[in-house]
Order: C-alpha cells, then sequence, then structure tokens
C-alpha cells in the first residue's frame, strides 16, 4: 500500500488493538463495526479519564481520540499522553469537526499525527488507521532490526578481542625466539636455504603480531574500552628507539632506514598510540619498498601547535583513486606488497583513529611509481 508516494509496510489488522474515545455513544459503535469489520481488535472509551485509564491497562497500538469531550478534551488527553513515556510512542489521530488551520496546528502540536473531519468517509478512515498503524510496524521492524545488528556486532567484537588477545601472547614468545635466532645466525652458520628460511618466517611473525595487535587495539577502540593516557615525552627518542627495532626487519628485504631531520620536541600524546602509529607508518613503507631502496623518517615542529612525525618511502607509490579508499571503514582497502605481504587494511584506519583521539591527524602524500609519505600530528606541550 502506498500513502503519498510512500511505501509502508502491510499488516494483518488482527494483531493491532485500536483505542476509540468518543462521548457520543453512536459514533463509538459506528467505528467499533467499521473497524472490526476489518478485523481490527477494538476497545472504546466514553471520556477523557476513561481514554487514559484504557491506554494504561491496555496498550494499543493507535487511539483515535475525539477532540470537544467534556472534562478532558481530546487535547488534554493527548498532552497527558505526550508526557508520559510509556505511552509517548503511540498515535493519535484526532476526530473532530474543528477543521481550521489553528485547530489542526495545535492539534499536532499536542502530539497528534493525523486528523480525520466529522463526518469521515468510511475507506478515508480505513486507509488511514492503516497507513499509521504500517508506521508503527515499520518501527517494530527497524528496532528489532538494530537489537539483532548490536547483538551481532557485540558478538563479534567479542570474539576479535578474544582471538587477538589469546594469540597475542604466544605469537610474541615465538616473534621473540625468532628475533633472537635471526640474529644469533647468518648464512654461513646456517647455510643460505635455511637462513633465507628463517629470515621469512621470523619477517612472518613480525607481521602476524602485528596484525594481531592492530586488532586487539580496533575492538577496544570501537568498543569505547581503549583509554588515551596522554603524557609529555620527547616524541623524537619514541621515534628513533621505534626506528632501530624495525631495521632488522627492513634489512631483511635489502631495504635501510634512515633518519632525517629529527628535531627535539616535547610533545603531549598517548605513548603507546604514537608508537602504534609509527610503528604501522614503518611496516607499510617496508611492504611497498623494494632492495635497495631507503626509508626516511622525519620529526619536524608543523607549527605552534603541533610536531609532525613523517614517514618517506621510495617505493611504488599509491594512485589517487586508491588513496581516496585508504582510510575509510567502508572501504576497507589492503593491497599486496612488494614481495607479496599481506595486509588486513586495519593499520592506517587504526593510525586515523588514534592519531584524532591525541587531537591530531594523518596526511599522506603519494605519487604512483616514485613513493609515498605518511605523517602524523601530536601536540606540542605549550608554554607554561
Amino acid at each position: 500500500m502506498a500513502i503519498n508516494g510512500k511505501v509502508t509496510v502491510n499488516i494483518n489488522p488482527s494483531d493491532y488493538k485500536v483505542l476509540v474515545v468518543d462521548d457520543v455513544m453512536p459514533n463509538v459503535l459506528l467505528l467499533k463495526v467499521m473497524l472490526s469489520n476489518e478485523k481490527f481488535n477494538v476497545i472504546t472509551a466514553s471520556n477523557g479519564e476513561q481514554a487514559i485509564e484504557q491506554v494504561r491497562n491496555e496498550k494499543p497500538d493507535l487511539i483515535l481520540l475525539d477532540v470537544m469531550m467534556p472534562g478532558l478534551t481530546g487535547y488534554d488527553v493527548a498532552q497527558i499522553l505526550q508526557n508520559d513515556p510509556e505511552t509517548h510512542d503511540i498515535p493519535i489521530i484526532f476526530l473532530t469537526a474543528l477543521n481550521t488551520s489553528e485547530d489542526i496546528v495545535r492539534g499536532f502540536r499536542m502530539g497528534g499525527s493525523d486528523f480525520i473531519s466529522k463526518p469521515f468517509n468510511k475507506e478515508v478512515l480505513i486507509v488511514r488507521v492503516k497507513y499509521q498503524l504500517s508506521l508503527v510496524e515499520a518501527k517494530r521492524i527497524i528496532l528489532q532490526q538494530n537489537e539483532e545488528l548490536q547483538r551481532t556486532i557485540d558478538g563479534r567484537d567479542k570474539l576479535y578481542s578474544v582471538i587477538a588477545h589469546d594469540l597475542r601472547s604466544p605469537m610474541s614468545t615465538i616473534k621473540m625466539v625468532l628475533n633472537m635466532l635471526t640474529e644469533a645466525n647468518s648464512t654461513e652458520t646456517l647455510g643460505e636455504e635455511n637462513y633465507s628460511m628463517l629470515s621469512m618466517v621470523n619477517t612472518q611473525s613480525e607481521e602476524v603480531f602485528a596484525l594481531l595487535d592492530n586488532l586487539l587495539k580496533w575492538t577496544k577502540s570501537q568498543v569505547g574500552r581503549l583509554n588515551v593516557v596522554t603524557q609529555r615525552f620527547m616524541v623524537d627518542e619514541i621515534v628513533l628507539s621505534v626506528m632501530q627495532v624495525f631495521r632488522m626487519v627492513a634489512e631483511a628485504k635489502g631495504i635501510t632506514i634512515e633518519q632525517g631531520e629529527c628535531e627535539h620536541l616535547n610533545v603531549f600524546a598517548d605513548i603507546d598510540m604514537c608508537k602504534t602509529v609509527l610503528r604501522n607508518f614503518l611496516s607499510n613503507a617496508i611492504k611497498f619498498s623494494t632492495e635497495g631502496k631507503k626509508i626516511i623518517v622525519s620529526v619536524k615542529k608543523e607549527n605552534d601547535k603541533f610536531a609532525r612525525i613523517s614517514v618517506r618511502d621510495f617505493g611504488c607509490g599509491i594512485s589517487e583513486d586508491d588513496q581516496a579508499k585508504l582510510f575509510h571503514t567502508a572501504t576497507h582497502f589492503s593491497k599486496y606488497g612488494t614481495n607479496n605481504e599481506e595486509g588486513s587494511g586495519l593499520g592506517l584506519l587504526l593510525c586515523q583513529d588514534f592519531a584524532i583521539k591525541n587531537g591530531g591527524n594523518v596526511y599522506l602524500e603519494s605519487v604512483l611509481g616514485e613513493g609515498s609519505t605518511f605523517s602524523f600530528t601530536v601536540p606540542l606541550v605549550g608554554e607554561e
């Protein structure tokens, strides 16, 4: 069924209860017969006080309410029901001989959903009743679907969190052992083929650990369980420490990480979040660079309020179309690296989320075939 070009939900009249309120008994009986013939469940009231009592006891889905009644008028009843959270959402159709614009405006202000003028036409009344009830049904469907969706989201987030948390600890141990083995050996001690395999496994363990770490942090961030713990620290010192960790990973791929301009800047942010952003930037730079290339990390004063940390690579670069997809959850964009390294697409989304949570932002400059520069800003410590 469609009203005024709007498609409505089909309803089963026997599933709905309609309250008819009118102080004129012939009107009540007429409306009851008309609605009962359409298979609606009908209850009645002959004045405003009875109407309020019926609403609270019977919980009708729709109210047909006469305006001109002794004692409490239809407007009074509507106002009382509107002020009660339990009855606020019940739609009301006013039945009235009053049809001036002032009367209609007043009715809508009192919470009315529609007006039907007396004497009413049967077909018009039935259509309008069904239309209002179709809106009720549509709202119920939406609420039900929202509840089901929220349960699905809660279950998914819990699953992600459990998986990431339970796997992160043993993976951390595996990663540490592989790092030690890689550092303690060489092609001379293991042979070229064995050392190559060890290096490959070591690199993959780093990637899996980074994925689990990103997944755990992303899930916590999305459900509001990741707190931002801000403090003062020298950002260049943090940057240099993260660079040192990634140098070994880069060297395994024949890539060098160099220190560019590195100002000694005091910032106010979450250290762990800043490290996470930088780790993701460095991981991506290595992923999309080829052997013999270099990566330059720099720390500069952006302006009087922010420091900018940048990671520049000279790898494959990113097309303009792909750049537009990187920081949007809807696209969940990911590409294979130069050695077919896989990614989750979460890293850059997490970087953007963390940078914004710390009062800064992320930035990208890239030319396809020439390389990319990923940057993020963090607030400087203000002068006291």
